[in-house]
């Protein structure tokens, strides 16, 4: 049973998103809080697998609440994965999120099938980075970042492979379009991310396509592979 918390400042939102979850027989709403500063109090005391964070809350908005929930992980068996909640197409805190250690974003207005599917995506590990929307929101933010030699230095650490697989990553392309690229067995891509995330020190994919942009691997504005 994966276990959700939802943090959003509108009422109507959480009491629709909550009737949406809890319909599904493998995921459980454990709480709902109306502020940042309730979303990480709640997520201390009630250890969410997955917490839905609305980007703009107020006392504590989504950002500042995502990177103090995952700043300091002590006494927490399982790190939460947070899914960040956006109204507008372009946030300005998105690519902040995800550097933050967000495992990914979806739209309110996403149909109660993507949400869900989003929410078993974050939970079992993997990041929500496929939709070109995405893409489109961590390549517009980090045109306006400076690579950082820091991440640039670390690339070192991993085969040309690997550095290859990050690539693919970072363009959104899921293990399977991955494989079928490099005419290889998904689970030997499987093994390539594993490794690209332990070299790394990265929680997750999303992780991973920041840290491809902020390095100089990947130069936003690459082609979108769903083309």
């Amino acid at each position: 049973m994966t276990t959700v918390l939802i943090a959003d400042d509108q009422a109507m939102i959480r009491a629709g998103f909550s009737a949406l979850l809890a319909a599904q027989p493998d995921l459980e709403v454990v709480g709902e809080a109306a502020d940042g500063r309730e979303a990480v109090r709640l997520c201390r005391e009630l250890r969410p697998d997955v917490v839905l964070m609305d980007v703009r809350m107020p006392i504590l908005d989504g950002l500042a609440a995502t990177r103090e929930l995952l700043g300091d992980t002590t006494g927490f068996e399982t790190v939460p994965r947070v899914l960040m909640l956006t109204t507008f197409d372009i946030d300005d805190y998105v690519y902040e999120a995800l550097r933050a250690g967000a495992s990914g974003f979806l739209l309110k207005d996403a149909s109660p099938a993507d949400l869900i599917a989003a929410v078993r995506i974050v939970a079992a590990g993997d990041a929500l980075i496929a939709p070109s929307i995405t893409r489109r929101l961590i390549e517009d933010f980090a045109r306006n970042r400076p690579i950082t030699r820091p991440s640039a230095t670390r690339l070192g650490a991993l085969t040309p492979r690997e550095t290859e697989v990050l690539g693919l990553i970072a363009e959104g392309r899921s293990n399977g379009e991955i494989a079928a690229h490099l005419v290889l067995a998904e689970q030997t891509v499987k093994t390539h991310v594993s490794r690209i995330l332990d070299k790394l020190d990265l929680r997750d994919r999303a992780q991973a396509v920041v840290f491809a942009y902020e390095s100089g691997l990947v130069t936003p504005g690459a082609k979108d592979p769903s083309h």
